[in-house]
């Protein structure tokens, strides 16, 4: 192995006490800049998680890890995936405003617009049968400009483990959250980023060595959360280290399906 690179600065990525002002792959553009360095979270309070992925890209030189999130925002009434980009190669996506800059390793892509979710709001009923519930009579939804069909068999969800609003829900409307973790459970790839879109922010001709669809996830709000002493974290950056992917042999459960996580509930 010729890395230009140790398992120890890989692991510092992942420090949650990282100091981003002395992360020397952070750009500084103004003096003013503001930088922000975010983790993948399946507990968010405003966004109702579907999917979860981890893409790996490393040569010699270089190395990425890409964490993938999709799912409904509460508050910005959107359908999107997150991307959170780690490593020494990154082109972090910069927010430009007159008085600073704002520079942060996540990138956001809109699944479904607010317009689109409006077309298909359900506006009859209760109020609470108005607020992110699905019209009946909606056919399909438009995910990037794809006319993907909407599935109304509740029975079909429930099979899925699928049905958030049971209260004040005497028609058993399917809500917006239902709907993407339905996706997710049956069409994942509807939710999915593309190859494209992941390496927007990484070098094109970075090797790509695996994409992680299952592995066991720990709560970033646990008071003895160090993902450098974390199996995931730890596999991660023996692969990266060697390229070799049959390292992957997690020991832990895999825990990082939507159901196994509350969200979504500020």
């Amino acid at each position: 192995m010729n890395n230009k690179y140790t398992e120890s600065e890989i692991l510092s990525h992942f420090d949650p006490n990282l100091n981003i002002e002395e992360n020397k792959y952070y750009p500084v553009i103004a003096e003013n800049d503001i930088r922000y360095h975010f983790w993948l979270d399946l507990e968010h309070g405003y966004c109702e998680t579907a999917g979860s992925r981890i893409h790996l890209y490393a040569d010699d030189e270089r190395w990425a890890v890409v964490a993938e999130k999709s799912g409904y925002q509460n508050r910005g009434f959107r359908a999107e995936i997150e991307l959170y980009y780690f490593g020494n190669c990154i082109d972090y996506p910069v927010s430009a405003y007159p008085e600073r800059n704002y520079v942060s390793n996540l990138n956001s892509i809109v699944l479904i617009t607010e317009e689109e979710w409006e077309r298909i709001c359900n506006t009859e009923g209760e109020d609470m049968e108005q607020f992110e519930m699905i019209s009946p009579d909606a056919q399909y939804v438009m995910i990037r400009d794809v006319k993907i069909p909407i599935e109304q068999d509740v029975t079909r969800y429930r099979n899925l483990g699928i049905h958030s609003r049971q209260e004040d829900n005497p028609r058993e409307l399917i809500s917006f959250e239902d709907l993407l973790r339905y996706y997710h459970d049956t069409t994942p790839g509807v939710l999915s980023s593309t190859e494209a879109e992941i390496r927007q922010h990484i070098p094109a001709d970075l090797r790509k060595l695996m994409t992680i669809d299952h592995f066991h996830f720990s709560s970033v709000y646990s008071d003895d959360h160090h993902p450098a002493r974390e199996e995931l974290y730890q596999l991660i950056t023996k692969i990266l280290i060697t390229k070799d992917t049959s390292l992957w042999q997690p020991t832990l459960p895999s825990n990082n399906h939507w159901s196994n996580w509350e969200s979504g509930t500020l």
